[in-house]
């Protein structure tokens, strides 16, 4: 604080109000008009001393008005109200003089003088401020507690003068400040340099104006939004208005959504309704084009662009799910019209070549131009969903997509499948990549746990490794659950080479020479994770092997006494060596066929009759497997009903397979998968009626219908007639009834 010329004598403590506020008046004026010629701390010290004195003073000073609201109450509530009335008197009167100094300016001369006189009013407000601080802690806070309106401390006071006696008078004199503000912004807009930060701190002011009532310590921006903000869109509306629609007219909507992204940047979401909304029919209309011819960028920018308001992006997923059903169908057409029938006859690498193509182009358009919005998401799922599902080779196959793909699968892991390992763990992603979309998972798990069952019966798996990779992808695809019984079989399978092991090792230890010139080795599988099925026909042990069928019994429940052996015969496969010939060969036999072929230790012709006696085979599937080892050249069958053993048999191989199953034997595999899905389905559905009853107690007939619907469609997509069946099954069996009165509704029932 600079000093002044002379400091003023201050006035007695007992004072009256008319000498007290002559000798405030003088300072308060000089902070308002001269601050920037300084005020000296003595000065300053002696308008708070007179405050001071006043406020405290218990003698009644002069007339009072009672416009306040002060009552009768005397002492220092009364003696501050004096002196907050003259206050309120002098700001009404220091602005005649501003509002005259106005009235000839306008645009930006207004502009600049409201700012200086702004700046200048508001600084002399908080040194008054700090002058009346015995006023602001007592009189004006006691009045303030007890709910008195109209009352502010003196900083607040002075905004309230300013724009009721200032402010509120230039906007009703034909809005003039907040005209000559949008006449600023419109000049910047059409290309003039401006003084932004002058824009800036008026429109700062406005915001300082809007004072809470209940809170005069608070602001709001009441008064921004309606001298300013409310004109401001209006004008800004029309502005954008004219100016888009000349663009358009001379430009394509790419040009558009460049030059809309830098509207929107520079008015701040401002223009949001002019610059989207009002033409968002024809940027949804170009959005196909630019998807057509991968303009990504373009792409980018209208997305980016119609997110910012709810119904923007709607009608463009629905678009990007036609789009990529429409090219997915494309590609599999093709296919088929080059050759391929269905999906049997195509070519599975080829296929699942065109589909993923399909999905990883689409996921890269939606990672660059959509930034992985969701609703693209969603869409490019639904597509995928429908186009891999149902298209035009699933549409003349008997087999499923899923079907195909555990085929393919099972191709890829078999040993024969000439593959390396890197490549394998492509293919394997590749299928992991088409699996997502997948509609009947149930009906893949099935297939799958057969066809791996198959692999590790007859050890044909290329690798553990490989089996376990894939077992993980699916794991982490669906679940632990989904999984658990492939991985058990994993695990039957090493625990079996452990005990053929640990036999083996205690037969040596024994000395048992039990089983001969026999090797055995033995699969010990848990019943209820292995898709298997055990022999419905008759069947008579050798007794060449009796000895260490029993010898492996003993050894097995000696370690498992609470486990009981299942024998699985038709599963098992045998090795026999020739003796008879000049050239020993090893036949590859089934169960059955060894059961045959070993009757011939000890005579070189047999009866049909004899057979069925000794092997305990039916005589119709006897027919069939006699059939084959007569094929094969080992028997032959010169008289009916009699067998003989081919003492010349000859083979350009040494080892001869014959364990060639008849569809007698062995019922088709897709019958069974159709089969045990379809009453998988109806026991899961019926549990999750219950699961979702349980929890909701009640529920109306739709919309249990819809849960469940949700529920599993990560799995299949149950029908619904399957479901009702499911509901009808379940009030018959109690376990829900029908409100009374409510047909339509359910009760769960405990």
């Amino acid at each position: 604080m600079a000093a002044t010329a002379a400091i003023r004598s201050m006035p007695p403590a007992n004072a009256d109000l008319h000498t007290t506020w002559a000798y405030i008046e003088e300072g308060v004026d000089h902070i308002m008009n001269r601050l920037d010629t300084g005020v000296s701390i003595a000065e300053y010290m002696n308008m708070y001393t007179v405050i001071l004195n006043y406020c405290v003073s218990s003698r009644m000073h002069g007339d009072l008005d009672s416009s306040i609201g002060l009552g009768g109450r005397t002492g220092a509530n009364l003696m501050g109200g004096d002196l907050y009335k003259n206050l309120v008197r002098y700001f009404a009167s220091h602005f005649v003089n501003i509002r005259a100094t106005s009235e000839p300016l306008f645009n930006e001369d207004l502009l600049r003088y409201y700012l200086r006189e702004w700046n200048r009013y508001t600084t002399s407000a908080r040194y008054l401020d700090r002058v009346f601080t015995f006023l602001n802690r007592h009189w004006i806070k006691r009045e303030m507690d007890e709910g008195r309106r109209n009352v502010y401390l003196v900083y607040t006071l002075a905004l309230v003068m300013w724009r009721d006696n200032f402010f509120i008078d230039l906007q009703n004199r034909n809005s003039k400040l907040s005209s000559a503000i949008l006449k600023l912004i419109e000049s910047e807009r059409n290309g003039q340099t401006i003084d932004q930060s002058l824009v800036k701190n008026i429109l700062d002011s406005f915001i300082t104006l809007g004072l809470d009532e209940k809170d005069s310590t608070k602001t709001w921006s009441d008064v921004y939004r309606q001298y300013f903000q409310m004109s401001f869109i209006t004008e800004t509306d029309k502005y954008y208005k004219a100016k888009t629609q000349a663009f358009l007219s001379e430009h394509t909507i790419p040009d558009y959504l460049k030059c809309a992204e830098q509207w929107l940047r520079e008015e701040e979401d401002r223009t949001e309704h002019v610059i989207i909304r009002e033409h968002l029919e024809t940027i949804w209309d170009d959005f196909q084009q630019l998807l057509d011819h991968d303009k990504d960028e373009d792409l980018q920018r209208m997305c980016a662009m119609l997110a910012r308001i709810p119904e923007g992006l709607g009608p463009l997923h629905k678009m990007f799910e036609d789009h990529v059903n429409h090219e997915g169908q494309q590609a599999i057409s093709k296919l088929v019209d080059k050759g391929g029938v269905n999906v049997d006859s195509l070519e599975p690498k080829v296929y699942l070549d065109a589909i993923s193509e399909v999905c990883l182009k689409n996921q890269h358009i939606i990672q660059r131009s959509f930034k992985n919005e969701i609703g693209f998401i969603t869409a490019l799922d639904k597509a995928c969903r429908e186009f891999i599902n149902r298209n035009a080779a699933t549409g003349t196959s008997t087999t499923t997509f899923s079907e195909f793909l555990a085929k393919h699968v099972d191709r890829l892991l078999c040993k024969n499948h000439k593959m390396a390992g890197g490549n394998l763990d492509a293919a394997l992603n590749q299928v992991m990549i088409v699996f997502k979309y997948v509609e009947d998972k149930d009906a893949f798990q099935t297939s799958y746990n057969i066809k791996l069952s198959n692999r590790l019966l007859h050890d044909l798996s290329t690798s553990e490794e490989a089996e376990a990779s894939m077992i993980s992808h699916l794991k982490d695809a669906c679940g632990f659950a989904y999984t658990i019984k492939l991985q058990r079989m994993l695990t039957d399978i090493s625990l079996s080479k452990d005990i053929t092991h640990e036999f083996s090792e205690s037969n040596k230890q024994t000395s048992d020479d039990t089983g001969g010139d026999i090797n055995f080795k033995i699969m010990v599988l848990g019943s209820n994770f292995w898709p298997l099925k055990a022999p419905s026909y008759g069947f008579v042990i050798p007794r060449e092997i009796v000895p260490m069928y029993e010898h492996f019994l003993r050894f097995y429940q000696s370690k498992h006494a609470n486990r009981r052996l299942r024998w699985l015969w038709n599963y098992s496969k045998n090795e026999l060596r020739t003796n008879y010939l000049h050239q020993s060969y090893i036949l590859v036999t089934s169960a059955r066929q060894m059961a045959i072929l070993i009757q011939y230790n000890t005579i070189d012709t047999l009866m049909t009759d004899e057979l069925t006696t000794v092997t305990g085979i039916t005589k119709d599937l006897l027919m069939q497997i006699l059939g084959v080892l007569v094929n094969a050249n080992i028997l032959t069958n010169e008289r009916k009903d009699q067998y003989t053993l081919n003492l010349n048999f000859k083979s350009k191989k040494i080892r001869v397979n014959l364990s060639v199953l008849s569809e007698a034997e062995f019922r088709p595999e897709r019958v069974d998968i159709l089969k045990v899905v379809d009453e998988d389905r109806k026991y899961v559905i019926q549990a999750t009626i219950l699961r979702i009853m349980k929890a909701r107690k009640t529920s109306k007939h739709q919309a249990l219908i819809s849960e469940v619907v949700s529920q599993l469609s990560h799995r299949f997509i149950p029908k619904v007639s399957v479901i009702k069946y499911a509901i009808e099954m379940l009030l018959e069996k109690k376990y829900m009834k029908r409100v009374e009165g409510q047909r339509d509704m359910y009760k769960y029932l405990p």
